[in-house]
C-alpha cells in the first residue's frame, strides 16, 4: 500500500503512480523542486564544512610549511631586534623547536627564551612600561595583560608572540619568551631534548 493519499479522481497506475497528474507542467515543476532542494542543501552543507575546517585539521595542515631553519629565523631575529630596541642586559637564551600538538608531535614552532638583568634602583613596573613603551613604537602590537607573571606584557608582530615579565622565582630577572607559527611538519620525535644556547646570536648585532 502507498502512504501517498489518493485525490478525488485520480486513480494510481499499475507502477503506483499518478500517470496523467505527474505528466503535467506543474507536476514536473514540482518534482524538479523537490529533487533539486536537497542537492542544494548537501552543496551547502560541503561549501559549510570546507569554510569551517576544524582547528585540528588546520593544525595539522598549515598552510606553507617551513623548514627547521625557517622555524628558527622566525624566532630569532626578533629576540634580537628586542634585545636592540630595548638595551636588555641579556643573561642567556635558549631556543627550542617545540611541538603545538603535545609535547612530541608535529607541527612544530620554535622558541626563544630568554633571560635578562633588571637595573638596580629602577622600579620593576616603570622599567617594564619603558620596555612596553620601545617595542610598541617599533611595531609590536601588544595584547591583553600578562596576569600569570609579574609586570608581563604580551606583544605580537608578523605572527610572532613575545610575552615579558619578571621572574618571579628569581628576584632582579626579567624573562622574554618568544614563540613562532605552528608550521613545521618535520619529524623531530627522536631528537635529543633540551635547549640550544644562542646567547650569541641573540645579542650580537646584524
Amino acid at each position: 500500500m502507498t502512504d501517498v493519499p489518493i485525490a478525488k479522481g485520480r486513480i494510481p497506475n499499475r507502477r503506483g503512480r499518478f500517470g496523467d497528474s505527474l505528466r503535467s507542467t506543474p507536476g514536473r515543476a514540482l518534482i524538479g523542486a523537490a529533487l533539486t532542494l536537497p542537492l542544494l542543501l548537501g552543496g551547502a552543507f560541503v561549501s559549510v564544512e570546507r569554510l569551517h575546517s576544524k582547528p585540528s585539521d588546520v593544525l595539522d595542515h598549515p598552510a606553507d610549511p617551513v623548514t627547521d631553519q625557517q622555524s628558527k629565523d622566525q624566532v630569532i631575529a626578533p629576540a634580537r631586534q628586542i634585545v636592540a630596541l630595548t638595551g636588555l642586559r641579556t643573561a642567556s637564551a635558549g631556543y627550542l623547536l617545540m611541538s603545538c600538538k603535545n609535547r612530541d608531535d608535529p607541527p612544530y614552532q620554535g622558541a626563544v627564551y630568554l633571560t635578562f638583568g633588571l637595573p638596580a634602583g629602577e622600579r620593576a613596573d616603570t622599567y617594564f612600561d619603558t620596555i612596553a613603551s620601545a617595542l610598541g613604537s617599533h611595531g609590536w602590537a601588544e595584547g591583553a595583560p600578562q596576569n600569570d607573571h609579574a609586570f608581563g606584557h604580551v606583544f605580537s608582530r608578523d605572527a610572532v608572540t613575545a610575552t615579558v615579565y619578571s621572574d618571579g622565582d628569581a628576584p632582579g630577572v626579567g624573562v622574554v619568551r618568544i614563540y613562532g607559527q605552528c608550521r613545521n611538519l618535520n619529524d623531530h620525535r627522536t631528537d635529543p631534548t633540551g635547549w640550544v644556547d644562542v646567547t650569541g646570536e641573540v645579542t650580537s648585532p646584524r
